[in-house]
């Protein structure tokens, strides 16, 4: 893959006659002592920061739980309504780009072509962006909506005196699957748009580092290779490291039920510091080999085994209700976009708030490290096939995979409600990480395909620790792609570990509290950045580089 910093040719020709690489050299990684080749304050900031976070939360668990708590009450109860104006305003924002002009503009210049085929590009988007989501909410998601907490104020379909009434059931499905995909659809895919379209402009257009701070070189001007751009790129590291460890708490949580599941294995946290130590070490071989020998293979692998667990349950499930149920949420989700979206007017608050709420800060935490990743592999598309692609075709995918196991599970609930382990698991006792097995043990070939779960879940934990690990590494090393092996190893143990304190230190309500502080700051620098990248498209399109 080309090194997008050596494409500082590009800089001469700025929108705004300026040359961009001036200063770049401030933020350039240096050689350090033991072989890494960093940006010396903010790999040390990062990491110091890091490290101090990891001995704190491990000398004082319960005081650390207690503001894991704090931090998740008042991002969800108080700044509600900020989140979902900002992530409304990045879908339209996108929406914008593919009808306007600039979406004619290429990213890398006229002549750059793509470096990966579709089947690709597409294998990465999926093992990066969406992985053990796909698992650890695939079920829980339609089940739990359906019944404990609807979207728009429906009734469960449970009456009083244990009655099912068809048309409830038929209604509040419909609903819990809009709810899933409001969740895991465009909304948090316009979020990686932005992010990731402004990365490749700055880098492949402006010839820029491969970093955050580039994208706010019309802002800032030359400041940005000072503090300010310091500032940027190191909350996008701790953004990373955080929706990362959410990420790898879950995985490792639901790999932990897997196996008491199936071989009885103990749950515990224990068990799944355990289970996080060890594919953290497989992430540190795939790291070692980089994006095309370990991350674009493992991501390969990964596409293909989960499709196979897809047609699977579609075909050994009822196959015909479960397409129903798919496309009835999906048409649910189009009718009731607009007041699922809305920040205001509705009256499911504890909804918004437990759920929404949650899910668009993990997306922003995200952003750097999926954007930056889904721009390193998006070379020589265009803006409007850009954006479209990755608004679509993940949606699309995960619409189409939550609908089948959703409807799927919907439809042993509610044939067999007093016998279904998915009721069990997700409506009578909360156990989030069972779900999916819950679901698997009505279906034949249980042990098997449950051990295939566990496999699945194991390999996007790897995929997800490595990509991450590279990412960072290429903000800490001041945009360069093409860092020391060895600080690569040392972002993902420092993943793995920040993964294993808050497991320690409070469970889920610290992972989603690690999530919603480090997103409250980065919405602001996302919503700074769509400023800039409007400048730079006109400037493209003024000097008719599209």
């Amino acid at each position: 893959m080309n090194d997008p910093s050596d494409q500082s040719s590009h800089a001469a020709n700025s929108d705004m006659q300026t040359d961009y690489s001036v200063g770049q050299d401030n933020i350039e990684g240096q050689l350090g002592p033991i072989g890494f080749d960093i940006h010396n304050r903010v790999f040390a900031v990062s990491a110091l920061a890091s490290v101090v976070f990891i001995v704190l939360t491990l000398l004082f668990p319960e005081r650390a739980g207690s503001i894991f708590q704090s931090i998740v009450g008042f991002a969800t109860g108080t700044l509600d309504w900020y989140f979902m104006i900002v992530v409304d305003f990045f879908i339209l924002f996108c929406l914008a780009l593919v009808v306007l002009p600039h979406g004619s503009v290429r990213l890398g210049g006229p002549d750059a072509r793509p470096e990966h085929g579709y089947l690709s590009w597409f294998a990465m988007l999926f093992a990066a962006g969406i992985g053990i989501g796909l698992l650890f909410f695939g079920v829980l998601e339609p089940v739990y909506h359906a019944n404990v907490s609807l979207p728009l104020g429906v009734t469960s379909p449970f009456g009083a005196d244990g009655e099912l009434d068809p048309q409830a059931i038929a209604d509040a499905s419909a609903l819990g699957l809009a709810g899933t995909y409001l969740h895991w659809g465009i909304h948090g895919w316009a979020v990686y748009v932005v992010m990731a379209l402004a990365l490749g402009i700055f880098t492949y257009n402006k010839g820029l580092p491969f970093s955050v701070r580039s994208a706010f070189f019309p802002i800032l001007g030359e400041r940005v290779w000072g503090w300010w751009g310091h500032v940027i790129d190191i909350l996008a590291v701790f953004s990373t490291l955080f929706g990362l460890a959410t990420s790898l708490g879950l995985g490792a949580q639901q790999a932990n039920a897997g196996m008491n599941f199936v071989f009885g294995l103990e749950v515990s946290t224990t068990t799944q510091v355990i289970i996080i130590m060890l594919v953290t070490a497989v992430a540190l071989v795939s790291v070692w080999r980089g994006l095309e020998g370990g991350v674009k293979k493992l991501s390969e692998i990964n596409m293909f085994l989960a499709v196979l667990f897809f047609f699977f349950v579609l075909f050994a499930g009822p196959t015909l209700v479960a397409l129903s149920g798919f496309w009835t949420g999906l048409t649910t989700y189009v009718t009731e976009f607009a007041a699922l979206s809305a920040p205001f007017g509705r009256d499911d608050d504890a909804y918004r708030q437990t759920w929404t709420i949650f899910y668009w800060a993990w997306w922003i935490s995200w952003a750097p490290f999926v954007g930056m990743f889904i721009a390193r592999v998006s070379r020589g598309r265009t803006v409007r096939e850009f954006v479209i692609c990755v608004l679509l075709i993940p949606s699309l995918f995960i619409f189409i995979w939550m609908g089948i196991f959703g409807a799927t599970a919907l439809d042993q609930l509610y044939a067999d409600p007093a016998g279904s382990l998915v009721k069990e698991y997700v409506i009578d006792n909360y156990s989030p990480e069972l779900s999916l097995f819950g679901m698997l043990n009505e279906l034949p070939l249980t042990g098997l395909m449950s051990t295939l779960g566990i496999v699945l879940a194991l390999i996007f934990f790897v995929t997800s620790s490595d990509s991450g690990s590279l990412v960072i590494d290429t903000i800490t090393a001041g945009g360069k792609i093409d860092a020391p092996r060895p600080q690569r190893m040392f972002w993902a143990t420092v993943e793995g570990l920040i993964a294993i304190v808050l497991l320690i230190g409070g469970g889920l309500s610290a992972l989603q509290a690690g999530v919603t502080a480090t997103a409250i700051p980065f919405s602001v620098v996302m919503l700074l950045m769509c400023y800039s990248i409007i400048k730079a498209l006109n400037g493209e399109l003024r000097h008719g580089r599209s």
